[in-house]
Parts: C-alpha cells; structure tokens; sequence
C-alpha cells in the first residue's frame, strides 16, 4: 500500500499552541495516520510559540511578498510531529492569542493573517517544494478555509482536497472589498465561490470548493444539513451531501491514561478503581469542597460560553444543589458566566468551587476526580471532554446533540438491563432531570460501579477514525486518478 501524503492545515496544534479542541484534533490525528501509511506534514502560523519550537528547522521557500512583507516556510519536527510554519513576523510576531489581541478583540488583519496561511499552503500543493508534494490538503476550519480556494482558482494541477468542520458557528467572514486584496479572482466572488450574504465567508470557501467535507460526528453533520443547524450553509451543505461524512473524533489515549496520568495525586485503571477516590479527596481539597466522598462530585470542563449551555446550569443551580450535590467548575469564557459562577461559590462555600482559565493539567485532575461530567451544550460538533471521562470513569451527563449523542450511551431502561450504559442523556432545556438522574443513579453504587467500568471499557482512541480518514483520503485520490 503505497504511501499517501496529506499536508494538514490548522491554526493551532498541541502540545504546541491551544486555544481548544482544534488544536487537540490537529497534533493527535497525524500520530494516529502514521500506521495507516498515512504520512501528514502541518502547516502552521509562525506564531512566536510556533517559531520557539522549532529552533532547528530549516527554511524551505521564501513569498517576497505575502500580505504586507516577506514571509518563509520553515521546516521542522517537535513533539513527534512533522511540521510547516510560515514565518510571516508582520503578520503572526505579537503577543496575545492566535486569533485575539491581549487586550480582547480579534486582530483586525484576521483576513490577510489566515489568508496568507492558506495561500501558502496552495503553493506546496501546487509544487514549489522540489522534495515535498501532498496528495491532498487537508484545511482544518475557517482559518485554513481559503487553501482549497487558491488551489481550485489556480488552474493548474492541484492535490485533492478536503474541508473539516470542527464548528460551524466560526465562519471567518469579512468585507466582500478585500477580495482583489486576498488576491482572490472575480469569479470567486459568486454562490459557488466565498461570497457568503455580501460578505468573504472563509468556511464558505472550504465548503463550496473542497473535493470532500468532513465533520466531527455523524450526528453533527446531519444536524447541519438542517435550518436549525446549519448556520446558514444548510442548503448548501445539502447540496454537497454526497461529499460530506461525519467522522468522529477520538483522543490522544497515551496522553489521557490514568494509569500513568502524572497529573493525577494516584494513578489507577479499571482494575484499581478503589485508587480513584484519592483524586476526588485531592479535587474537593483543590476546589475548597468539603471532603465527603459519599457526595456526588459534578463537574464541567468547558468554555464558559452560551453555546455550551453554561447559562442553563446557573439557572438551574438551586435545585441541582438542592439534590445535595458538589459542583466544581474549570473554564473561561463570557465575563456574566464567570461572575455568575463566582458569585455562586461565594454563596454556597464548601458546595461550589471555580477555577476560571485554562489549565491542562487540572483538567487532567478533574477528569480522575469528577463523579460525573456535565455537557449541557446547545450544539456539540463532536465534544472531545466526554470522551476524557469516559477515559477517566468519570459518567458523563450529556445533552442529546451532536457527537454527545453518538458517544454516550445513556442509561436507559433497555441499556441498564443490556449492561451497556455510560452516561446520561437529557433533550435539550432538561438539564435539571439530567442531574436528578444523575443524582438517583449515584444512590445505587453497584448500578455506579457497573456504568464506570463501561465507560472506562469504551474505545475513545483514535484508531478507527484515523483509518476512516486514510480511507477517504484513498477514494478520494482514486476519484481523481479515473
């Protein structure tokens, strides 16, 4: 079986750069391609934390000018993963976040930042490596949405493509008057091209001109092909239905295993489960929590946004807490959540614990220390959190959306008989009997027990979505060769 190619297209990447799960998708999926024969080199923005990771690498090719100034690739391995960065300083050399200023706002040159991104990702699909050409680019959301663009507008012989909707609500759109200045052609601006209600739609373009569109879970992508869902690009995901297939995601298992979690105050597997409670003793001791192990521990793991319905949970707040329950919350997000969930510890000390901001290795603790895990999201691509505590046994209560749907198996009369249930389900706005269902199930220890050891028994690696990816990829390049 020959060997495929993929050049990989993101805007972030761990362990590099992570602003949320992208980043998680984009340094986990190139491992896990590796024994599909599947060889993915990933482009990346030399942001300074890039650049920092790669002190060795060698540059490549040079833009005399790309956007403003002079840009390069440089090429470079780090974390096991083969790596591009344009090393563009007018564009990507600045402090704050990849998309945001430190002060808050997203960067006003957005457009010509991931423009060029894209734009020099067609250049390596169109040849101007003589030692490196893909098979396909692989543009990984918004931020990468213009490399199929250049590469269908350029005319000449061009790899496949393919387009993955990590969410479809971040649609990277900005004024039609840059089109000339993204050095995109007139006939780009069209329905079948990026013009998305009088604007650029960045996603639009990945959409409408990718050879292949994948999404994160079966059930998102049939979601999006609805009004309700779809974000405006209902109709046109509809329309491209043939090309379009929801493949899950799965996590890096090695990173997540809480038999050798370093993270964690005790390490532990199915078989020494009587080991986890020292991680929920830790986790209350963490969140100021009184230390009752007879307490159910709830959890969230999130951003703090309206999407992930964080604002349902405060307003349901009183009646989970009155069902006698912990609650300790890890995120950031909308300033009025965070105050909300601050303002909550302060009026329930020893019940609610907050801990705003990102932190990696906490949310490690909190996956090995959670009783259960709430995802009340209004919509969820995939989720990638559930999947963490299916890893960890800790159950998560999830709204019936997206990938939550397709990777939690809720306990239902039929599943609890069958023995297969690892969470709950609730529909959305039912957050409150979810957590009452929760709080029923907690009071039956062996029931407990027995959903723990299935979570902990569901295979959340990447394995067989990496094999579902090198299988498209592999039509794919057979459709084009016929």
């Amino acid at each position: 079986m020959s060997t495929v190619r993929v050049l990989a297209i993101a805007s972030e990447i761990f362990p590099i750069i992570k602003t949320g799960g992208l980043a998680d998708v984009a340094g986990a999926l190139p491992l896990a391609l590796e024994p599909e024969n599947v060889a993915t080199v990933t482009m990346l923005p030399g942001y300074p934390a890039v650049l920092a990771a790669l002190p060795a690498a060698e540059p490549v090719h040079r833009f005399p000018a790309m956007f403003g100034g002079p840009a390069r690739l440089l090429r470079g391995r780090a974390a096991g993963l083969d790596l591009l960065a344009l090393d563009a300083p007018h564009l990507f050399a600045r402090p704050g976040g990849p998309y945001q200023s430190p002060d808050g706002p997203d960067w006003p040159d957005n457009a010509f930042r991931f423009a060029a991104l894209g734009l020099a990702a067609a250049a390596v699909g169109g040849g101007c490596l003589r030692d490196y050409r893909p098979d396909i680019l692989h543009a990984h959301d918004w931020q990468a949405g213009l490399a199929p663009a250049y590469a269908h507008y350029n005319g000449g012989p061009r790899p496949g493509t393919v387009t993955t909707i990590h969410n479809l609500a971040f649609q990277g759109q900005f004024p039609g008057d840059l089109l000339s200045l993204l050095q995109l052609p007139p006939q780009a601006w069209s329905i079948d091209g990026v013009e998305f209600h009088g604007a650029i739609s960045f996603l639009k373009a990945g959409l409408a001109l990718s050879d292949r569109i994948t999404t994160v879970s079966p059930t998102y992508a049939a979601e999006i092909r609805t009004p309700e869902g779809g974000m405006g690009f209902d109709g046109l995901l509809r329309a491209r239905a043939g090309v379009l297939r929801g493949i899950l995601n799965g996590i890096d298992t090695k990173i997540w295993n809480p038999a050798t979690d370093i993270a964690l105050a005790a390490t532990f597997d199915a078989r020494r489960m009587a080991r986890r409670a020292v991680n929920k003793q830790a986790l209350q001791a963490r969140f100021g929590l009184a230390t009752d192990p007879g307490a159910l521990l709830l959890g969230v793991v999130s951003r703090l946004t309206w999407q992930k319905g964080l604002d349902q949970l405060l307003d349901n707040l009183a009646p989970i807490l009155a069902l006698g329950v912990q609650l300790a919350i890890l995120g950031t997000g909308d300033r009025d959540l965070e105050q909300g969930f601050a303002a909550a510890a302060e009026a329930h000390p020893g019940q609610v614990g907050c801990a705003f901001g990102y932190d990696e290795s906490l949310a490690h603790q909190m996956q090995a220390g959670l009783d259960a895990l709430l995802v009340p999201s209004r919509f969820e691509p995939c989720g990638l959190t559930q999947l963490c505590a299916l890893r960890y046994g800790t159950l998560p209560v999830v709204a019936r959306a997206g990938g939550l749907a397709d990777t939690v198996i809720d306990a239902n009369e039929a599943a609890l008989a069958a023995g297969t249930a690892t969470g709950i389900q609730f529909a959305q706005g039912m957050l409150l009997m979810g957590a009452e269902r929760a709080a029923a199930l907690w009071r039956q220890p062996d029931i407990w027990a027995a959903m723990r050891r299935n979570a902990m028994r569901c295979d959340v690696s990447w394995q067989r979505p990496a094999a579902q990816y090198a299988a498209l990829y592999r039509d794919l390049i057979a459709a084009r060769a016929a």
